[in-house]
């Protein structure tokens, strides 16, 4: 049986760059084929996003991992954005991308693809780097903590939050994976929004030498934590993998996407 302490002590086998060449370059992230996953994950972000609805001061994505692709649509909303992950290899790789360092991922297919979904005509290299400018801290995070921050926020003081891939990725169990999603949402305001995404039935992935245990959720566990997290679910979708995605890398079968509001 996993536990909370088993599953950090995996993650130090974790390997970024392993992790982003299992899931974003093609197939997965395949911008000319409409079935590719990624295609349809920034397509549900972007739609959110453009309802009017999302806005404020501080953005916080919980559990960023070596990705910034999350926050293409949500950050033009806000004017601070804060990634978090567990691991300081994630965090140093986020902020190679940030320095634009050489070396760094290639995250400009899915900058031009939302600039695309957009339709603002702007040149991507602008969204790029506002993103860059927009994000000014890059901090430590354990879901797992009554506040998962620590000091730097206090309870309800942030406007929105974005999550994708972390929470049923580092939970023992289905009831620690509540808890965590309880943990995270205790940092955001009242009315505030939560833009989330994860894997449906998954057991493990892999990301180098590191194989990765899994809470497997189905679309009806997502809901009810959401709602007994506190939220009212405002959009709910799914994505069953199909065999061109099957990459040997993870038995996952599906993708849900959430947008859910905070209530008062």
């Amino acid at each position: 049986m996993n536990s909370i302490q088993s599953i950090a002590d995996n993650y130090q086998k974790f390997n970024p760059r392993a992790y982003l060449q299992n899931n974003y370059v093609p197939p997965r992230a395949d911008f000319s084929c409409e079935d590719s996953v990624v295609p349809w994950k920034l397509r549900c972000l972007a739609e959110a996003c453009s309802k009017g609805e999302i806005r404020g001061r501080t953005l916080v994505d919980i559990g960023s991992g070596p990705t910034i692709y999350q926050l293409l649509s949500a950050f033009e909303l806000f004017q601070e954005v804060v990634m978090t992950d567990y691991l300081e290899v994630n965090r140093e790789e986020v902020k190679r991308w940030i320095d634009d360092e050489p070396g760094a991922f290639d995250w400009s297919p899915y900058i031009k693809h939302v600039c695309s979904l957009e339709s603002k005509g702007e040149l991507w290299q602008e969204k790029q780097n506002r993103l860059r400018k927009r994000i000014t801290r890059v901090v430590p995070v354990d879901i797992h903590q009554p506040c998962p921050l620590g000091k730097e926020f206090t309870s309800g003081s942030v406007d929105a939050l974005v999550s994708s891939f972390c929470l049923e990725a580092c939970s023992p169990n289905r009831e620690s994976f509540e808890q965590a999603l309880k943990n995270i949402t205790g940092l955001l305001r009242a009315g505030g929004h939560l833009l989330l995404i994860g894997a449906l039935e998954e057991s493990y992935y892999l990301a180098g030498e590191a194989r990765l245990s899994v809470v497997p959720v189905t679309e009806e566990d997502v809901r009810t934590a959401l709602c007994n997290a506190g939220y009212r679910i405002r959009d709910f979708r799914t994505y069953s993998m199909p065999p061109s995605m099957k990459v040997g890398v993870d038995d996952v079968s599906g993708i849900f996407f959430a947008w859910a509001q905070k209530m008062p």
